[in-house]
């Protein structure tokens, strides 16, 4: 069989299911999945493997209007992967239809050319089977897609078939990366985001977004465990005590279940150390941005 490797974009409104679904082609929980919107920050890049080919995807950040410096990089650079990848999937909630969002994603699609971009309806359960039809023919009367997919990324619908037809779409090729290797984020970056992920449900509509999570040092012991040190950057004294919480136990609370999940995730002891350090103006700091994959010039107006 021929050898085929390429890159995936999956795009489309926050919370529309991209993390869901990378994670379920991947099998492995790489990009951070919770219920608020505009979590998934870093270009996080999972790997599939399909028969002989194999699937790289640009898991970009939701595209939304942007308000800050950090939201103008987070929005360049989801359409940067979509302008990189070799294949596009716009993923649309099937519940919630064609969106002000979705429009000027299909605006923005229009402008990047000729190009291979697949439809996937997510969250199908959520809708009668006549309403799937009419969302699926007005979109497809709005852009011309290669092909139609219904999925369920949270349990698995269709997400074989798409799998499937994404492997057969690849340039012909050797693969990119090696067999056992799922993500090519570093491991210091995919552990900051297993707490900010824990934070923001911890915390849900306090103060997520004035929150940024940095693993600072990462040491391997000889018992084969290793000790991993992160700061928690908040923008004023006050996001500080939240974070905190009463007798430290909110910071604990994380603490404990960022380190659960990953000690299973890498299969062995973790010994984790959270901070809270205030830095006022952290989205407006280049170094930040680096440590997330986005580029800060993108946030330039």
């Amino acid at each position: 069989m021929t050898k085929r490797a390429g890159f995936v974009a999956l795009i489309g409104e926050p919370n529309a299911g991209k993390s869901t679904l990378t994670n379920r082609m991947v099998g492995a929980k790489v990009s951070i999945v919770t219920h608020k919107v505009q979590t998934t920050r870093a270009r996080i890049r999972g790997v599939a493997m399909e028969g002989e080919s194999q699937i790289v995807f640009v898991d970009t950040p939701g595209l939304f209007r942007p308000r800050r410096r950090l939201d103008r990089a987070m929005v360049a650079a989801a359409w940067g992967g979509a302008a990189d990848a070799d294949v596009i999937v716009l993923l649309v909630e099937a519940h919630r239809g064609v969106t002000e969002g979705v429009e000027r994603i299909l605006e923005g699609l229009a402008d990047l050319g000729e190009r291979r971009i697949a439809l996937a309806i997510n969250k199908i359960d959520r809708v009668k089977a006549e309403d799937l039809l009419a969302l699926s023919q007005d979109l497809n009367a709005r852009f011309n897609f290669v092909q139609t997919f219904m999925i369920s990324a949270e349990k698995g619908h269709g997400v074989d078939d798409l799998r499937k037809w994404l492997a057969q779409e690849l340039p012909e090729g050797p693969w990119l990366y090696p067999e056992d290797q799922i993500a090519d984020l570093p491991m210091r970056m995919i552990a900051a985001e297993m707490t900010r992920e824990k934070l923001t449900l911890r915390l849900h509509q306090e103060l997520p977004y004035q929150m940024t999570v940095e693993t600072e040092k990462w040491e391997e012991r000889k018992d084969g465990s290793a000790r991993v040190d992160q700061i928690i950057y908040v923008q004023r004294d006050g996001h500080k005590g939240i974070v905190l919480g009463k007798r430290g136990e909110t910071i604990k609370a994380v603490s404990q279940a960022a380190r659960a999940e990953l000690e299973e995730f890498m299969g062995r002891r973790i010994h984790l150390f959270l901070q809270v350090k205030v830095r006022e103006n952290w989205q407006e700091e280049a170094e930040r941005y680096s440590e997330m994959g986005l580029d800060f010039r993108d946030g330039n107006t």
